[in-house]
């Protein structure tokens, strides 16, 4: 039979959507299969085997068109169509506030509350102690107040939003100047400059890519000044011949001519990580302590809570931007304002927040631990007695991530992985494809996990997995 027959023949084989219907209803698999699911799923499975007779792409016997054939091609389609698409997974990669696989973790407290507060009504914008509508920030404020030293705050949806309102009610129409050394790009495109207009304010640069002098502020000083901006420079750093000015310095500049001072520190924190062997971050409380104005920062990042755009400054400005109608349009639920105010409740007290907190924790986390929990790992893939396997126990660096503590280098412990006949990239593949689903890297060939950022109770998800894959290729 030639080619062109072959292909009549098959097509005419091919089963019609109905037929596949009929018989798929009477399988128990299909019971809890809606059939705005299963019909999608039956189409598109016949579709693509009349693409593939049709083009050739497909090696097809009549065989592979039977109707037990194709039923298990639509479980397969239906399956996944019916398996949710935000999929938890294990961050081996080291990278801790890894924005791709959704920054930071909440803590346990974070989650108990959300989960509380969930499936329940909640005071979310009643005063229980008048019985009146109420503000749904005032679960937060106090805390943040307390925490921070400000007089007020608030919160949005995300950081970026809570620059575009700070600047949109101070400096409408009017200058803000910053430094052009701080003219930041981060990740999503999300560049000062850009949101800066949108804002309705008008940028005025000072200053040069590595040097900035408070002259070049003074100098720049007009009479629609309506801002003196500082960004921090979350995820780059300039090294060698440079110079900025103080925050404490703009302060002082801005109290001379009237001007309010903004410092959006992008991954903001509330713990000196110098404390703990690291790099030197602002924190919170010293921007609020120095007199600005307002200070903008994330909630998850560093921060460790969940996606949010906090405010805090001066009671003064901190009303208007409440007032300005731009804030409906970015405030927050109430199941980010649940985690975030037990989030920033654990802050009390430090030494519990380090703890308690999975960023910090593993910010912190020693490298001694990181080695022991890297050696139970080892010797549970060791376990599964497979003479391709190859692992090595090697010292690589972790990251902070997030935009945050660009030069910081954690050491840590990580296991790289061979398997005879199997190339690292196909180790990489089939781990992304695991459930949950396994994220490492690969490096020199190998494929790489840091136990910095896998949690204890996944090693045996691990290992269970590199076993599957052992079993199935051997």
């Amino acid at each position: 039979m030639d080619s062109n027959n072959k292909k009549q023949t098959l097509l005419q084989n091919l089963p019609g959507v109905d037929h596949i219907l009929e018989i798929a209803q009477a399988q128990p698999f299909f019971e809890n299969i809606p059939k705005t699911v299963l019909v999608p799923s039956i189409r598109s499975v016949i579709e693509d085997l009349r693409t593939g007779i049709l083009d050739g792409s497909l090696d097809m016997t009549e065989k592979s068109l039977s109707d037990t054939q194709v039923l298990e091609n639509v479980k397969k389609r239906a399956r996944e169509a019916m398996t949710p698409k935000l999929l938890r997974t294990i961050n081996a990669t080291g990278v801790i506030v890894h924005t791709n696989l959704g920054r930071s973790l909440l803590a346990d407290a974070a989650v108990e509350n959300l989960t509380a507060i969930s499936n329940r009504y909640s005071n979310l914008e009643f005063d229980l102690s008048v019985g009146k509508r109420g503000s749904r920030y005032s679960c937060v404020e106090d805390i943040l107040c307390e925490i921070s030293g400000a007089e007020a705050g608030m919160v949005v949806n995300n950081n970026a939003g809570a620059v575009l309102l700070c600047l949109e009610t101070i400096a409408r129409e009017q200058k803000v100047i910053v430094s052009r050394g701080e003219l930041v790009e981060i990740g999503g495109s999300f560049r000062i400059p850009d949101v800066m207009t949108k804002s309705g304010a008008i940028l005025k640069e000072v200053g040069t890519t590595n040097r900035t002098h408070l002259k070049d502020y003074e100098n720049a000083v007009e009479n629609d000044t309506g801002l003196f901006l500082k960004v921090h420079k979350s995820n780059y750093s300039v090294v060698g011949f440079s110079a900025e000015v103080s925050l404490k310095e703009m302060v002082e500049l801005g109290a001379k001519y009237h001007i309010p001072v903004m410092e959006d520190l992008g991954s903001g924190t509330f713990i000196d990580f110098s404390k703990y062997g690291m790099i030197k971050e602002p924190t919170v409380q010293e921007s609020v302590a120095t007199g600005a104005d307002v200070v903008t920062f994330s909630g998850d990042k560093l921060l460790g809570g969940p996606q949010a755009g906090i405010i805090v400054g001066k009671k003064e400005i901190l009303d208007k931007i409440k007032q300005n109608p731009i804030t409906r349009a970015l405030r927050i639920d109430k199941l980010t304002l649940a985690a975030l105010e037990s989030t920033l409740r654990l802050y009390r007290d430090e030494e519990k927040a380090v703890k308690a907190i999975p960023t910090l924790c593993m910010l912190t986390l020693p490298v001694e631990k990181i080695k022991k929990k890297a050696n139970r790992l080892f010797k549970m893939l060791e376990k599964i007695k497979d003479q391709r396997l190859n692992i090595k126990l090697m010292s690589f660096s972790s990251m902070a991530g997030g935009g945050a503590l660009p030069l910081l280098n954690l050491p840590s412990k990580c296991l790289c992985i061979r398997i005879k006949g199997i190339s690292a990239n196909s180790i990489e593949k089939l781990m992304r494809k695991n459930s949950p689903p396994i994220i490492g890297r690969i490096e020199e060939d190998q494929y790489i996990m840091d136990l910095r950022t896998i949690q204890d109770d996944e090693l045996s998800i691990i290992t269970e997995a590199f076993k599957s894959l052992l079993d199935t290729d051997g």
